[in-house]
């Protein structure tokens, strides 16, 4: 028995000796110990600086729906209700049907291995493919699209067939084309910020009120010419 009871804690021992050694023998200054039983912490999605700046915020309930097309969709809870003899509620959650599915992009020309739930199949199928899921311009969409939705549609957008697309209403409609550089962007803003201006300054000449000087001897006049009127004998 005396044996056993020094194996032990001679085993014990180098097991605290060695968890010791990996969290002393750390490289990194910044890590505190090398040795842990909690999970790591979730990264979250982030988009290139090239990308422009997505207008609505992160998920940040559920982080998941940025690595995806997820349709809005994110974990329900509720109640189990027991129908036997001991009625109770019992709390429960539902989680969204993800799946992996293989996409084609006809502007990209080319499949895309994405994860995406059932919701958003059906939607993507309704409105007729992945480009038109993701161009389109309703406020619920975008908001719904995510991080990775968001950096899809702009990979999209710069396509050569869709500026072509671009092109083609732009001059249907009668608008100018897009400046090509930074430069002309500006002077096109200035003359725009001018051309504001100088609307607002006629809007307000016209807008102004008469003078009082004007209008009191035109009130004048009128009572006067009045007068006259009913002064005018009437002949038989």
């Amino acid at each position: 028995m005396a044996g056993l009871s020094t194996r032990l804690t001679c085993a014990s021992t180098s097991l605290n000796a060695s968890f010791r050694a990996l969290s002393l023998n750390i490289t990194n200054p910044l890590i505190k110990r090398g040795f842990s039983t909690s999970s790591c912490l979730q990264k979250r999605k982030t988009l290139p600086t090239a990308i422009p700046q997505y207008p609505y915020k992160p998920n940040y309930q559920y982080k998941q729906a940025d690595s995806g097309l997820y349709g809005g969709v994110s974990i329900s809870f509720g109640n189990k209700i027991s129908k036997g003899r001991n009625k109770g509620k019992t709390r429960r959650s539902w989680k969204p049907n993800v799946r992996w599915k293989k996409m084609h992009s006809d502007a990209l020309n080319k499949d895309i291995m994405i994860k995406l739930t059932r919701k958003a199949l059906r939607t993507i199928e309704k409105c007729g493919g992945l480009d038109r899921y993701l161009l389109s311009d309703k406020p619920s969409r975008i908001k719904e699209l995510g991080l990775t939705g968001w950096q899809l549609r702009y990979q999209i957008m710069q396509t050569p067939k869709m500026q072509e697309k671009f092109a083609r209403t732009r001059k249907a409609l009668g608008l100018q084309p897009p400046p090509e550089t930074f430069e002309d962007w500006l002077k096109l803003r200035e003359l725009e910020e001018k051309g504001l201006k100088k609307a607002e300054a006629i809007s307000n000449e016209d807008s102004s009120p008469p003078n009082k000087s004007k209008s009191k001897d035109v009130n004048k006049g009128n009572k006067r010419e009045k007068g006259t009127e009913e002064e005018v004998p009437k002949f038989a």
